[in-house]
């Protein structure tokens, strides 16, 4: 009997798009977090993807103080893979961004690979009641230009590269891969990447699934099998393109760092919710879920022993 392949999940509890008075269930303080990417473990996760928030406004903090206030509880209560950002927010300095993963030498740390318009204002559409004065002028500013540049990207690469960190390529729009490819053919990066495209969001592209086939298509031709496809759909879109992929062969993100949502209208009340939702997908096409020590393997990961935290 053939071997079923196994689909990894990616979960990404909070984020930095988000704020906290547009759901009730977004986790923003150290023990909020914790608990919900044990939750999200539990339910199937092999990955966590975290970033951390100042407990009283919800603000994003990328300081390696925050972050240490979770870490451990995750590394003991599961033996899920730790992703840490270095995305951090759009208004955060390409140091501060980098600060956690390099400190904490994670598993898995996300890269963005270019620089992007970056809007939210369409969220005030929907949000209008909004607790923190910030909530409003984060996100109604128009001129938020998120920078990936090559420096950039090359610093983080260095400073993590004593590390033995691999990544989650995050890819906004086509443009995306042939950086990686830039980075791939000097040997700045290794095979298997780990690849995540991202869709829906506001200055990357479109949610259709055209545009899901043209990001496969073309990391097929730049990179064959020298990487692990994953997708990540904003907002209403998380469900639907994380079916597509998973029977197209590729991997799935979901979280509430991407979609508050667990149906039409309908809030998700946990990370795990939106996990088991994407487990009931990926079972119903006849797969199996990658366990952490599965995903390791996929990704060839160096093992949660070998993390600082």
């Amino acid at each position: 009997m053939a071997t079923k392949r196994k689909v990894i999940i990616t979960c990404a509890v909070t984020g930095a798009i988000h704020t906290p008075s547009m759901s009730p269930h977004l986790p923003v303080t150290p023990e909020e977090i914790a608990e919900a990417a044990v939750g999200a473990a539990e339910a199937g996760a092999a990955i966590v993807h975290l970033h951390a928030r100042n407990p009283e406004t919800g603000e994003p903090d990328q300081t390696p103080e925050a972050f240490a206030k979770f870490l451990p509880v995750i590394k003991q209560r599961t033996n899920c893979v730790v992703n840490l950002t270095t995305g951090g927010a759009p208004t955060m300095s390409i140091e501060e961004r980098v600060r956690p993963a390099a400190t904490f030498r994670p598993e898995v740390a996300s890269l963005n690979l270019g620089s992007m318009n970056f809007g939210l204002f369409g969220m005030l559409d929907r949000f209008k009641d909004l607790k923190h004065e910030w909530e409003r002028s984060y996100l109604a500013n128009k001129d938020i230009i998120f920078r990936n540049t090559f420096g950039q990207i090359e610093y983080i690469l260095t400073t993590c590269a004593g590390n033995d960190t691999r990544f989650e390529f995050e890819c906004y729009d086509t443009a995306h891969l042939y950086n990686l490819k830039y980075f791939f053919d000097r040997g700045l990066v290794k095979a298997p990447l780990f690849i995540q495209t991202v869709f829906g969001l506001q200055g990357g592209i479109g949610a259709h699934p055209e545009d899901v086939m043209h990001m496969k298509r073309t990391a097929d031709r730049l990179f064959g099998d020298n990487y692990r496809w994953s997708v990540l759909g904003a907002g209403r879109n998380q469900l639907p393109i994380a079916a597509m992929a998973a029977a197209m062969g590729g991997n799935v993100r979901v979280g509430l760092e991407d979609s508050l949502w667990a149906g039409p209208g309908k809030y998700a009340t946990s990370n795990a919710e939106q996990v088991r939702l994407a487990r009931q997908i990926i079972e119903g096409l006849g797969l199996e879920i990658a366990s952490p020590d599965e995903a390791r393997e996929i990704l060839s990961l160096k093992g949660g022993d070998r993390v600082g935290f």
